[in-house]
């Protein structure tokens, strides 16, 4: 089940995975640790839900090595659990090594998370429920991209700016992360494909390693990504 990209919600609205011409259970990380003990939370809860946002005591360190550099990001449990745990689950299966950044939009998200090779593609059709939508998307924050409630499958957008109106109820995007490290890499991520659509993502689940080798201007690639 293949989300499509559309950009827009007075103008863009995130896209998610898939194609469809054109275009999990609850619950912890299998690895984690205790967050880092701090006056302020590693997340900042959205206007109105300070009361109910939880606790963020619990944090998985990942790191992506990229070919512009490193970004490290903590996955919180707490916050999403639903995208925390299928985030650390798609690091530990190698779901996104040697994959793109199929979309950068300069002050809006950079979104990676589309890979093509058996048996990683199977993800795409393993979608999971949302998750209650508690904390502010700010720049360096990470949510699942989607294509309606409750398709949220591989793609993932980093936040280059504040975003929270995706976090309206319409849309419910929710964070379950943040770049801790490496946010000046994130920036210097290779805009490709359609300034606001990124890469065809049609194209990219069919036949991705020539789609790429046929571009004249080559994406950021994700090199390696694991759990710390």
């Amino acid at each position: 089940m293949r989300n499509v990209v559309l950009p827009s919600l007075v103008a863009l609205l995130v896209l998610a995975g898939c194609e469809s011409n054109g275009d999990g259970p609850a619950g912890a990380p299998a690895s984690g640790r205790a967050a880092a003990p701090s006056q302020e939370s590693p997340l900042k809860a959205l206007p109105g839900k300070e009361s109910t946002a939880p606790a963020l005591t619990q944090a998985t360190t990942v790191r992506l090595a990229t070919d512009a550099g490193d970004v490290v990001i903590e996955v919180y449990p707490q916050a999403a659990p639903n995208a925390a745990k299928r985030f650390v689950e798609l690091v530990q299966s190698g779901f996104f090594d040697e994959t793109p950044v199929s979309r950068v939009v300069p002050g809006f998200v950079a979104q990676f998370g589309i890979n093509w090779r058996d048996p990683h593609k199977a993800w795409d059709d393993r979608p999971f429920n949302d998750d209650p939508t508690l904390f502010a998307l700010e720049r360096g924050t990470l949510a699942f991209a989607k294509a309606g409630p409750n398709t949220n499958a591989t793609q993932v957008f980093i936040n280059y700016r504040e975003n929270n109106r995706l976090t309206e109820p319409q849309l419910n995007f929710s964070a379950f992360g943040k770049v801790i490290s490496g946010m000046e890499v994130v920036d210097k991520f290779v805009q490709v494909g359609d300034p606001s659509g990124g890469l065809d993502q049609g194209r990219l689940w069919a036949d991705g390693g020539n789609y790429l080798a046929s571009l004249p201007v080559k994406p950021t690639m994700i090199q390696k990504a694991t759990v710390e």
